[in-house]
């Protein structure tokens, strides 16, 4: 049974340019399906967003979306999810997004995506939880981004004791294996001292 029921996963509301990037939205939501947890995203239909949630729901999956209420029209509502929670704000969805998952995952996407991944990985880095960050690294999306974290890391911009902590995925089927892993570690160690790993890869 799997450690971690469910799964916060940011994403791109556009499909990207590169048909992979979807074909891995619905690998995802395949494999959480099939593990048996639950999908928490942001609500909407399109883009990966929406192919992510669909693809849970078609393999037998549950899933949450939560969305503010000026957001319904513009990334379209998925209204066949089991659990929809209109939010007034953005504040109250990420909050509610945080408190709903075990972990996190980032697909490719936009400015929001990654707004969403560096404040969970600012929060996990300032102590405020524990819960694994996994990057899904699709056809070298995030690699940029990566890059810029050793490079911050080189330049004495992300101090000893407050580095950040995630790993890195790059295929779909190896999230939620790697996310329970995680989990299981972290329970085991749970009394030892917090070892950082800037971008573990399995």
């Amino acid at each position: 049974m799997s450690m971690i029921r469910s799964i916060c996963v940011y994403c791109g509301s556009a499909n990207g340019n590169d048909p992979v990037f979807t074909e891995q939205a619905v690998a995802l939501g395949r494999s959480m399906a099939e593990a048996g947890v639950r999908l928490i995203y942001g609500g909407g239909s399109i883009g990966l967003m929406g192919a992510t949630a669909r693809a849970v729901l078609e393999a037998g999956g549950e899933v949450t979306g939560i969305i503010p209420d000026f957001l319904k029209q513009r990334e379209s509502l998925l209204k066949d999810v089991q659990e929809t929670i209109i939010v007034p704000d953005m504040h109250t969805r990420k909050r509610l997004m945080f408190e709903h998952a075990d972990a996190f995952v980032a697909l490719p996407g936009g400015i929001g995506t990654l707004e969403e991944l560096v404040e969970q990985l600012t929060w996990a880095q300032l102590g405020r939880h524990k819960k694994p960050i996994l990057i899904l690294d699709t056809q070298g999306f995030w690699r940029p981004l990566l890059s810029l974290f050793a490079h911050m890391n080189l330049a004495g911009f992300i101090r000893p004791g407050l580095n950040i902590t995630y790993l890195v995925a790059e295929k779909a089927e190896d999230v939620v294996p790697m996310l329970n892993t995680a989990a299981t570690r972290a329970a085991e160690s749970e009394a030892a001292p917090d070892v950082a790993v800037i971008g573990e890869r399995f």
